[in-house]
C-alpha cells in the first residue's frame, strides 16, 4: 500500500515506443557499490545507510535521444580568427517531425541558456564561459497536491562529463514538461567531444511535501552528548541501520 503516487506522462506516440521509461532510481545502483563488502574485518561505505539512501531515493530519467556534444573546440571565422565554439545535436533527426507532433518535446534544434543568465555563478567558469545546453525531457511529471520535486544529477552516481543545474519544481501545479540545463564538466574536460547515448541516466527526482519550517538553535549539555555517544559505541556494526534508519519504498 502506497501513500502517494507520482505520475509520468508523455505524448502517445513517444510512449508507444516503450523506450527509456522513468524508473525507481534504486534500479540504477552502481556495480562498484554492489561489489563492496561490509563486515567486522572490512568496513566500507556499504554500511552507511545515508549513502545508500542517496542511491535509492526517488526516480530516474534517462536521456531520450543520443546527444552529440562538441564543447570548447577551436573554430575559425571568415577572417581566419580563432575562437572557442560549442555545438550540440539531438540524434540525427528531428523527433518531433518524425512523430508528427509539436508537443512531443524532442527536437534536434539548439536549445540553450546564454551565459548572461548565470553571470557571476561558478557554473560559468566550469562551462568554459559558453552557452549552457538544455536537455528536452519528453515526460510531464505530476505529484499530489502539496508535493514538489527536487531535481538533481544522480546522487553519488553522476556522469563525470556533465551535470544538470539542480532545481525544485511545484509539480502539483506546473502543467508542462520540465527541461534540464546542463553544465559540462570543464574542470575535468576543458575540451570535450562526446556522445551522450540514449538511455544515459541524468536526472534524479525526489518528491517531497511542502511544509513551512522555523529554525531553532539551542545548546546541548555535556551529559546528553556523552550518553548518546556511549550508546552509539556499544555495537561494532549497523547501529544506525538497526536503531535509527527508516526504510523507504520507491516503486
Amino acid at each position: 500500500m502506497f501513500d502517494k503516487e507520482i505520475e509520468f506522462s508523455a505524448h502517445e506516440d513517444y510512449f508507444a515506443l516503450k523506450e527509456d521509461y522513468p524508473t525507481p532510481i534504486k534500479l540504477n545502483i552502481p556495480e562498484w557499490y554492489k561489489k563492496l563488502e561490509h563486515n567486522i574485518e572490512v568496513k566500507t561505505i556499504k554500511g552507511c545507510m545515508p549513502f545508500l539512501d542517496t542511491l535509492t531515493s526517488g526516480y530516474l530519467l534517462k536521456m531520450p535521444q543520443d546527444f552529440y556534444v562538441k564543447h570548447n573546440v577551436e573554430n575559425k571565422n571568415e577572417k581566419g580568427e580563432v575562437f572557442k565554439d560549442s555545438f550540440q545535436t539531438f540524434g540525427l533527426h528531428d523527433m518531433s517531425h518524425i512523430l508528427g507532433a509539436k508537443n512531443v518535446n524532442l527536437n534536434s534544434g539548439l536549445d540553450v541558456h546564454n551565459v548572461g543568465q548565470l553571470i557571476g555563478s561558478p557554473f560559468v567558469d566550469k562551462n568554459k564561459n559558453l552557452p549552457f545546453y538544455k536537455i528536452l525531457n519528453p515526460w510531464k511529471i505530476k505529484t499530489p497536491k502539496g508535493y514538489s520535486c527536487l531535481f538533481v544529477s544522480p546522487l553519488n552516481n553522476a556522469d563525470d562529463r556533465f551535470s544538470i543545474i539542480p532545481g525544485i519544481v511545484d509539480t502539483d501545479t506546473f502543467p508542462n514538461e520540465i527541461n534540464f540545463p546542463i553544465v559540462i564538466n570543464g574542470d575535468k574536460y576543458p575540451i570535450l567531444e562526446t556522445l551522450i547515448k540514449k538511455g544515459t541516466p541524468y536526472v534524479q527526482i525526489i518528491p517531497f511535501k511542502r511544509n513551512s519550517w522555523k529554525m531553532i538553535c539551542k545548546t546541548r549539555n555535556q551529559k546528553e552528548i556523552q550518553n548518546s555517544r556511549l550508546f552509539y559505541g556499544l555495537r561494532l556494526l549497523n547501529i544506525y541501520k538497526e536503531r535509527y534508519w527508516n526504510k523507504k519504498s520507491w516503486k
